[in-house]
């Protein structure tokens, strides 16, 4: 009897070291919430200082936790940015789930499955993963988890704005939990994402808008940036619900709360752009059983950073092939700061269907202190897409594509105005044909409007950027650094409307 009660115990604890370790010996696994809005760039909250846009719950988790500063995105495009987020690695390292609209293989594996094997019940609502098809890539879900859409708001709502019930929803999935088992929340909003409503604005709040440099100074563009800045005042006051629900159920204590967004603003050179406002996103961290409270990070954070985070704080091991590193030394307070000339990556493929065969504009960055390098492997196609479309064989008026910015009231002012001195410098900002390489001080520049790749007093640090942008790369896998970026074109698009272009020259 003795013996056999011996050869129990030595096999339980063999067992125990094959089980996921808690975060910190004796305390639960914390909770994991994911909020990430679509289209949001980092200037845009009140904790950023933003004077038209207020996110007075969405400050909460910064002033409880950490706010990270220069946070980047995996892409400045929806679906191959989450990609990168769920998988740990850089988007042109995921096949066609680091492209827009196409497929999400079943092999590469998401942080959302390791944390369902270890245990989380899993779960999203609004937008996980996509726009894009995770079935034909042999999945059983989306990769952002199981989905809770089925609660929804009441009564008429603005243009543009989501059905969805956010909150109503994490509520429903916190109580079909079982037991005391761990969880995993992906909140998605589908704002601020285009459309608007395009209402009338008043003197007073046209006044307080901040237009970035890249934009014509316009009450078009005033009146837009409130309807945006709208949208985000919507997902504030689910993200108010969302805090409330876990303060009533006792998990509030015990989650760790991740906010960001998937890329930056739905505007002409910002989203689907390489630049500061295509990629740079707000990120607050809060996790008020362990965590820092009130402290700002300046060194830059990438995408790939908060996945290895997300399994280090659930005590989980971040496997060797996630690129990033974890954050949880600075949520704890182990370390006060990250490396200011560290380097996090972005990049992007394909976005919306824009060109010849769908043919991509593709883009590699790197942010590393003061300074943001953008490679552009076909300098010879239009950034914003083709000028003109084919619609039942005959081109389109002037100006009228440019599927790579999303329709709206900029957009059209940018087009009606092409040939007015004031609004036609802005229409030639977003649309002409870019050099190979473009290099900003985007401490100084964050509009991104003087490239000093070509500048004497700048080339040694350009020199030394490019060089390590392009090793990365190479070392990476990156097809477009490795010559077969051909790949790129040939990936399917599953998701999304399909248009039709001359061929280019």
């Amino acid at each position: 009897m003795l013996r056999n009660l011996t050869k129990l115990i030595v096999l339980a604890a063999l067992l125990s070291l094959c089980l996921p370790c808690p975060a910190d010996n004796g305390a639960l696994r914390p909770n994991i919430l994911i909020a990430i809005t679509d289209d949001h760039s980092w200037a845009h909250t009140s904790a950023q200082g933003s004077p038209f846009v207020e996110t007075p719950n969405i400050d909460r988790i910064s002033e409880q936790g950490l706010r990270f500063n220069n946070a980047y995105s995996g892409s400045p495009g929806c679906s191959p940015s989450r990609a990168a987020l769920l998988t740990g690695r850089h988007h042109w390292m995921i096949g066609p789930a680091g492209t827009h609209g196409s497929t999400f293989p079943v092999h590469y594996e998401t942080f959302v499955d390791v944390l369902d094997h270890a245990g989380y019940t899993v779960g999203f609502t609004g937008k996980g993963w996509g726009p894009g098809d995770w079935l034909s890539g042999g999945r059983t879900r989306n990769p952002a988890g199981d989905e809770y859409n089925g609660v929804k708001l009441d009564g008429p709502l603005p243009v543009g704005i989501s059905s969805v019930d956010y909150a109503g929803n994490f509520e429903r999935f916190l109580a079909s939990r079982q037991g005391g088992e761990p969880f995993y929340f992906w909140v998605g909003s589908h704002e601020p994402h285009l459309k608007y409503a395009e209402g009338p604005r008043t003197d007073e709040e046209l006044a307080r808008v901040v237009v970035p440099g890249f934009l014509p100074d316009t009450p078009a563009s005033r009146s837009m940036l409130l309807d945006y800045a709208d949208e985000i005042a919507h997902f504030d006051h689910h993200m108010g619900r969302i805090l409330e629900i876990l303060e009533k159920s006792g998990e509030l204590e015990n989650t760790l709360i991740i906010f960001t967004a998937d890329n930056g603003m739905p505007m002409p050179r910002a989203k689907a752009n390489g630049y500061d406002y295509g990629i740079h996103v707000p990120l607050f961290m809060r996790w008020d059983a362990r965590g820092r409270k009130g402290h700002t990070v300046e060194g830059p954070v990438g995408f790939t950073d908060l996945s290895a985070t997300v399994l280090a704080a659930a005590g989980l091991p971040v496997p060797d092939h996630y690129v990033g590193r974890s954050l949880l030394p600075l949520l704890l307070g182990e370390e006060t700061e990250l490396d200011y000339q560290r380097a996090v990556y972005s990049g992007r493929e394909r976005h919306s269907s824009s060109r010849y065969q769908n043919l991509s504009y593709p883009q590699r960055m790197m942010r590393s202190g003061d300074y943001l390098v953008i490679w552009n492997p076909k300098p010879e196609r239009y950034p914003a897409g083709a000028p003109r479309r084919l619609e039942d064989g005959q081109l389109s008026p002037p100006a009228s594509a440019y599927h790579d910015i999303d329709d709206s009231v900029i957009k059209r002012e940018l087009v009606a105005g092409r040939d007015d001195p004031y609004i036609g410098r802005f229409f030639h900002l977003a649309v002409d044909k870019r050099p190979e390489w473009q290099f900003f001080n985007v401490k100084d520049d964050p509009a991104c409007l003087q490239n000093l790749a070509n500048d004497p007093d700048h080339s040694t640090v350009f020199a030394r950027y490019k060089q390590q942008l392009t090793a990365t790369l190479e070392e990476t896998g990156d097809p477009r650094a490795l010559g077969y970026g051909h790949v790129w074109e040939d990936y399917p698009r599953q998701k999304g409307s399909m248009r039709y272009f001359p061929q280019p020259d």
